[in-house]
């Protein structure tokens, strides 16, 4: 089984070092969230991830959900530990006091996020997207919705599901076909097959609120006559107790190639009463709501299946001998840590993954700044910056993961090919995290065709960062690490010209470029993480030598070792796509 220990130390540095952002610190609500609360929640929260759920991960692979006689039942130990779970109110962290939650900001959940993802994802699965269709309730229900369904999701006595996938259609929702007829009471009846839904039936909580796209007879075709639709397993009387059972029930749950303690079922909705959620017609864009905070979330996943694969992998490399090092003076074989390569498959790990984390530290805070500044530009602005990071965030994070997951295999050797270890059950647990909440192609051409042709959010994205710079540049121990943040930015404009000139003479060019440009970014905006981070390790090495050596050791194998990936990329990308497009597949 894997081991886990929750880097709280390194949360924390972040938390105290890192809140950079003018427009956060004006947040009113956050200003007492102090350091110290931060650290009592985080070392609460690695505590029940490590004692209890980190042993579920084995579990749930071992003795994953079964379907029997039309009901979903979990792993054992599942149901005592949710129930742990939500007493101790992790579901309620970030949520709004005023339906029963802790108001914690973003800064803060993602830490736990990234703990939860680390310890089980399957067990975080029945409750990422309760916080995910909360979030979808709470800004676009009315408010009699509102207050009849949220308390007990923010409880964690009611789930919640996302449900959009068809037979027919997954990316393209145009296509879906379940249909909501409306009743004299202003309820629907709901008609249709849901696949792929995560956590669509359980055991777990006494209700599951499915939020359900879903097409008015009569709706204009394609995604302009899409609505959206709360419809519960169980309908809920008027004083908010649990009634009879909805039209809602499973058809079957996949048998998969990971995250086994996780159902994920094909829904049938025969009739089901719901309601609308959001004007009509509009349903598409309030489950973007739900579905952009689900892909940073997703991301924040990649990150922290990672961080348990590094973890187990440094603690093998330090205890397993094999041949001699390069100037070994001892008689007997060395640890495999003092090996060359196995130290950049380390490197790249801890490199990779520090600066994920600071980075979706800094989004974290914009995504606060755009949901409680009280500032509309300010809003808007981060909002801005939100959406433009979404897609990088997402994709970025999880093809990271696989290749971390896939290195920490290899250092493990042999060992890490078998069931004992763990390590690999993480490398198919995170397989899923590049394919749902849109595959990481389609984010690829989400950020080229929506954030960078069609809007000014780029450019002032650069903007941003120049500014910055000028600043870094003032600090002569940041010199030789902005000289090389500056040549690869310098790149990454060049690399959109390239795609701007190319959209005007050859789409294809720019569709098979997308992924290439989404690396860039993404390595770009670690290396401005890492500079950050820099700054501050110079500032106040004195406070503590060890750790800021640590940092700045580590910084600089990126900038060395990592950035130097934009070059090949883009080399790739602008060699065009005749050769793949003139290609036959007989």
């Amino acid at each position: 089984m894997t081991t886990y220990n929750a880097p709280v130390d390194e949360m924390m540095f972040l938390f105290n070092n890192l809140k950079d952002n003018k427009n956060y610190n004006e947040i009113d609500k956050y200003k007492e969230i102090n350091s110290d609360l931060v650290k009592d929640i985080l070392e609460q929260a690695a505590k029940i991830n490590q004692e209890i759920v980190l042993p579920l991960a084995k579990i749930g692979d071992e003795k994953p959900c079964v379907y029997e006689n039309g009901i979903v039942r979990s792993p054992p130990g599942y149901k005592e530990a949710y129930k742990k779970f939500i007493e101790d109110g992790w579901t309620s962290l970030s949520c709004d006091p005023k339906y029963g939650g802790q108001g914690m900001p973003k800064t803060v959940s993602t830490f736990f996020e990234e703990m939860l993802s680390s310890a089980s994802l399957s067990f975080k699965l029945y409750s990422e997207l309760s916080i995910g269709a909360y979030n979808c309730i709470l800004h676009h229900a009315d408010q009699k919705i509102k207050d009849k369904y949220l308390p007990k999701m923010v409880e964690g006595k009611w789930s919640g599901t996302m449900c959009l996938t068809e037979s027919h259609c997954g990316t393209d929702l145009g296509l879906l076909k379940t249909k909501a007829v409306k009743q004299k009471d202003n309820s629907y009846k709901i008609s249709g097959q849901k696949i792929f839904i995560t956590s669509g039936d359980h055991d777990l909580t006494e209700n599951i609120i499915h939020l359900v796209l879903a097409r008015i007879p009569g709706s204009p075709s394609g995604t302009k006559g899409i609505s959206l639709f709360l419809v519960p397993k169980f309908v809920v009387n008027e004083n908010g107790s649990v009634g009879p059972r909805n039209g809602v029930n499973t058809a079957s749950i996949e048998t998969k190639m990971g995250i086994k303690g996780s159902p994920t079922c094909v829904l049938n909705f025969d009739e089901a009463t719901g309601y609308m959620i959001g004007p009509e017609n509009k349903g598409l864009s309030s489950m973007f709501t739900m579905m952009n905070l689900e892909r940073i979330v997703v991301g924040i996943q990649g990150l922290g299946i990672s961080e348990t694969a590094y973890q187990n992998a440094l603690a093998y490399a330090k205890e397993r001998r094999q041949g001699k090092a390069n100037n070994s003076k001892n008689g007997e074989t060395d640890l495999i840590i003092k090996h060359a390569d196995i130290r950049r498959s380390l490197m790249n790990m801890k490199s990779l993954i520090e600066g994920q984390r600071s980075l979706a530290f800094w989004v974290s805070q914009q995504v606060d700044v755009s949901l409680n500044h009280s500032d509309k530009k300010i809003k808007s602005n981060a909002d801005e910056i939100v959406s433009l990071m979404t897609p990088v965030i997402k994709s970025f994070f999880t093809d990271i993961g696989m290749e971390i997951t896939n290195d920490a295999i290899q250092v493990f050797g042999g060992y890490g090919y078998t069931k004992d270890q763990g390590i690999e059950q993480l490398f198919r647990d995170n397989r899923i995290t590049p394919i749902y909440e849109g595959t990481n192609s389609v984010q690829a051409i989400d950020l080229v065709y929506r954030k960078i042709l069609n809007n000014k959010i780029f450019e002032k994205y650069i903007s941003q960062l120049n500014e910055e710079i000028k600043d870094y540049e003032k600090n002569k121990n940041l010199e030789l690490f902005v000289q090389k943040f500056q040549k690869y930015l310098e790149l990454l404009n060049n690399f959109t010209s390239w795609i701007s000139e190319k959209d005007k003479i050859s789409k294809d060019d720019v569709s098979a470029a997308c992924n290439d440009y989404l690396k860039v970014f993404g390595y770009i905006s670690l290396a401005h993480s890492w500079l950050k981070i820099l700054k501050v390790s110079y500032e106040k090495f004195d406070q503590n030598k060890s750790f800021f050596e640590d940092k700045i050791n580590t910084a600089t194998y990126y900038f060395d070792k990592i950035l130097p990936r934009v070059q090949s990329h883009y080399l790739s990308a602008i060699s065009g796509s005749k050769s793949m497009m003139l290609t036959k597949f007989n």
